[in-house]
């Protein structure tokens, strides 16, 4: 057995000291050194789990490591068929979104999106955070696909995979003109983002608030400047998104605070406090999800969590389990956004007596379909006859 395989089948159960995971992990040759991932989230990054081979960094004691290059942004064009994806999972709001970018830079470790960068030969850890996928083509196909006969419109989601106002968002502006498109031909949009950049759109939004047609959603993971910044080194500061919220907020956008991801014995203390300040700054709904660890996320995570908090490794690890059914995840539908068990139970408690107290517990009125008009930009197919 090898050493990665030892690391995955017994450093990863609770019963081992975080000592002899940190150990572990150190030997496997997994870490990736500082300087190379420079305000990166993640230390590692393994190979694709769909890969014949795997490769592992070691000093070969003649210091060839100091010349290996540090992880630079690079982005890559895709070209999609379509832009709209639709899911029919039953404990989402939404059943087709759109995601302008493949991989996030903002390096949040806990992204339950990292282990779809397998798909392209990538690795989940670094490689999602420094190769990127950009699709400049996006608008225009969802122009043709919104003046397809019989299309039927309903909210479309944008930034449930990566964040659609990621830094790269500043040079590609993809996000800002789907917004136009939308706009053009008033569809629906809901947008889930941690990014201030948002407020370069508030144009647009302010305009389609004015009819219904748009809410944002913005995720406040913590209120630790320090814990934010190691954990999500890209994004925007927990103060600034707060700010953002209020801007929103007196533009007339409706603004839902988003509590997640909550983790067990490192930011679930926050949640009173998280929505608190929310509110303060003009959010109107709230909802949290609890930390999800599918695939390649979970040695990741861990080996995150051993690097900045080795003191709570075990305690959050236990806890994560513990509403887990003894596992790192679950992917039932029922379970997965917010587990289950004592503690779980009172993770829901807590936020639904915190939400109902400051009013945070109502929806607004459903965003609106009926002013919907199909484009007739440059994107569109026209009919022959």
């Amino acid at each position: 057995m090898s050493e990665l395989d030892h690391f995955r089948q017994n450093v990863l159960a609770p019963s081992n000291s975080a000592e002899m995971a940190e150990a572990l992990v150190a030997r496997s040759g997994m870490r990736i050194d500082h300087s190379r991932r420079r305000g990166r989230g993640t230390g590692i990054n393994p190979s694709g789990r769909f890969e014949s081979r795997t490769r592992h960094a070691f000093d070969d004691g003649w210091e060839s490591m100091e010349d290996l290059p540090v992880f630079k942004t690079q982005v890559q064009v895709e070209k999609p068929r379509t832009v709209i994806t639709r899911n029919d999972s039953p404990d989402l709001p939404f059943d087709r979104s759109i995601n302008a970018y493949r991989g996030c830079e903002h390096g949040c470790v806990y992204c339950f999106a990292r282990p779809t960068h397998a798909y392209m030969g990538l690795s989940a850890g670094l490689d999602f955070e420094a190769q990127l996928f950009a699709k400049p083509d996006a608008p225009k196909l969802l122009e043709r696909e919104l003046s397809k006969p019989g299309y039927k419109p309903r909210v479309i989601a944008m930034g449930t995979n990566t964040d659609p106002y990621q830094p790269i968002e500043k040079k590609w502006r993809i996000t800002r003109q789907l917004l136009e498109v939308m706009n053009a031909c008033d569809h629906p949009v809901a947008i889930v983002t941690k990014s201030s950049m948002i407020l370069r759109d508030i144009d647009i939004l302010t305009q389609m608030a004015e009819k219904n047609l748009v809410r944002v959603g913005l995720s406040v993971t913590t209120l630790d400047r320090r814990l934010a910044r190691t954990m999500e080194p890209r994004a925007s500061t927990p103060v600034r998104r707060l700010e953002t919220m209020r801007s929103l907020s007196d533009a007339g956008i409706p603004v839902n605070v988003m509590a997640s991801p909550v983790i067990p014995g490192l930011n679930d203390h926050e949640m009173e406090r998280i929505l608190d300040s929310a509110k303060a700054a003009g959010a109107s709904s709230a909802s949290y999800i609890l930390l999800r660890l599918p695939l390649e996320v979970s040695p990741l995570f861990r080996d995150w969590l051993l690097r900045h908090y080795p003191d709570r490794y075990r305690h959050v690890m236990s806890l994560v389990r513990s509403m887990r059914g003894g596992k790192d995840y679950d992917a039932d539908f029922s379970k997965r956004m917010k587990g289950q068990g004592p503690y779980a139970w009172q993770l829901a408690r807590r936020f639904e007596i915190t939400t109902k107290k400051l009013g945070l517990d109502k929806r607004g009125a459903p965003l609106r379909t009926d002013l919907f008009t199909p484009p007739m930009g440059m994107g569109v197919q026209l009919n022959l006859l």
